[in-house]
């Protein structure tokens, strides 16, 4: 009963969307107070999420039905997942041997959802999104494994995400040393790469290729990828939290939050191209230099 406590209510689905949902609306305030806007009440992305799930889905006539349908109810069982594991190793003290390397992998997956979902909608668009949302996910996931590495070497080998927090409790925080400032802020830019907020946004673009991989779901099926969003924007800040900081408290997780917020209305859209000129010429070579300084023991 208490595996299932932990899955259906808290730190699971639950506690999941309860969190992402008034995450959403924070990001979405703090963006309109900088545009001088008034900005959504606090219930809007319910209201959006229940909005969706009361209208019909819309199958394109050509798409791969069984790949288009479960591409955004694997995304969201990921995350769901994820926030699950996260937030176990935070306030239960739970979690299992390597579950850092679980966390990673999972984190992959609503990316590569969202590929297969673009390309089985068989819209030239979607398919368009999708391949640059494939040249995203090959350029950012090596770096955000070496900003991973870091606390690994950190740590002394450490893997299970309540060890790591522990370890960091002590007074050893990854952030404090050279190695680490670099690592996190690696993590920091990949996230927002993964969280697909601005200037990383050329998968959905929605002034150039309308929303790109998004651009045929609608109804409960969207309404599955828009709360994997939501949650995610819980789940990363709250795995950075932990293994950078310690652990999470509310006011790390807000600046966290903040940071998405300014970077997100603070830069210009860079183009694919840029992308991959930034992380494997400036961001890859950051990360090796930073497990350079970890094996210095910096």
């Amino acid at each position: 009963m208490k595996e299932i406590f932990y899955y259906l209510v808290f730190p699971g689905f639950a506690f999941s969307i309860t969190a992402g949902i008034l995450a959403s609306w924070v990001e979405r305030k703090l963006t309109a107070r900088l545009q001088w806007r008034v900005g959504p009440p606090i219930l809007q992305p319910l209201y959006d999420i229940a909005k969706l799930f009361t209208k019909e889905n819309v199958i394109p006539k050509n798409a791969q039905i069984v790949t288009f349908f479960l591409a955004p109810l694997l995304s969201f069982a990921a995350v769901l997942l994820v926030s699950t594991m996260v937030g176990s190793a935070q306030f239960l003290k739970g979690g299992f041997r390597g579950d850092i390397i679980a966390v990673v992998y999972l984190l992959a997956i609503p990316s590569l959802c969202l590929i297969l979902g673009g390309a089985a909608s068989s819209n030239p668009l979607a398919s368009f999104g999708a391949a640059r949302e494939m040249k995203l996910i090959l350029s950012y996931e090596l770096i955000f494994w070496t900003a991973i590495a870091v606390t690994w070497i950190k740590t002394g080998g450490l893997l299970k995400l309540s060890e790591i927090i522990s370890f960091q409790q002590s007074g050893k925080y990854i952030l404090f040393s050279p190695s680490g400032f670099i690592a996190f802020l690696l993590a920091i830019t990949t996230m927002q790469a993964k969280l697909g907020r601005v200037p990383f946004d050329v998968a959905e673009a929605e002034t150039e290729i309308l929303a790109g991989p998004y651009i045929e779901y609608s109804g409960p099926l969207l309404g599955f990828f828009k709360m994997s969003q939501y949650i995610l924007l819980v789940a990363l800040p709250f795995f950075l939290c932990e293994i950078f900081m310690g652990g999470v408290n509310i006011l790390k997780y807000f600046i966290m939050l903040l940071l998405v917020v300014l970077i997100e209305n603070t830069n210009p859209r860079l183009k694919i191209t840029q992308f991959l000129w930034f992380s494997w010429i400036i961001l890859f070579p950051i990360g090796i230099i930073a497990i350079i300084l970890a094996l210095a023991g910096l």
